[in-house]
């Protein structure tokens, strides 16, 4: 995408101002309805000069948030209370016990070699859904994952879906990271139940 002499100006290579009844060139971004979030950096409005500097006159940043969202959002901290990968209790290593979570480390162990058989136990013996439809390992522990039985329906994991992703997604519970991780293994499930043949 090449930039104009003014700063914030692109190409428009054919795309028109949003603004109603406009015929000028849409060339500057401006932030559409679906924000920035964990599916994609979201959607931009494009509009000529005079109608972006329109836009911004009447944007607000801070529109639905209550007092404690803005604050929040005006925090130079913001952005660095999540754990990263590399100090998460995890490590980011998948299925790793969280030790935390046990009085006795041979506890954490204990369970993680229990979880690791009963993997090894489902790919000799893959299951099968009341519909005859087989469940192979991998789904099996995305449907574990979203909380749902493998005789689940289409809606029932849409619905799931919806409801975790509020739960968990910092714009929808306070603004809290804490469960990115385990957003992004739902998304993961998610994603892969959808085309899975269960749900063809």
């Amino acid at each position: 995408m090449r930039h104009g002499r003014l700063h914030g100006r692109h190409e428009a290579n054919g795309r028109a101002c949003y603004w109603h009844d406009c015929e000028e060139a849409g060339e500057f971004r401006a932030p559409g309805p679906r924000p920035a979030g964990f599916d994609g950096p979201g959607d931009y409005l494009w509009f000529c000069l005079e109608h972006v500097r329109a836009f911004n006159s009447g944007y607000d940043f801070f529109e639905g948030m209550d007092a404690e969202d803005i604050l929040h959002a005006q925090s130079p901290l913001r952005g660095w209370d999540s754990q990263s990968r590399a100090f998460h209790p995890t490590a980011g290593v998948d299925g790793a016990p969280r030790w935390a979570d046990f009085a006795d480390p041979l506890d954490a162990i204990g369970a993680r070699a229990r979880e690791i058989k009963e993997g090894v136990r489902r790919a000799v013996n893959p299951e099968q859904r009341k519909d005859g439809v087989p469940v192979s390992a991998e789904e099996r522990r995305a449907f574990d994952v979203m909380g749902l039985a493998i005789d689940a329906t289409r809606k029932d994991l849409r619905a799931r879906y919806a409801l975790l992703v509020r739960k968990y997604h910092p714009d929808h519970n306070g603004g809290d990271r804490g469960y990115e991780t385990r957003l992004g293994q739902v998304v993961e499930a998610y994603q892969l139940l959808r085309r899975a043949a269960a749900f063809a």
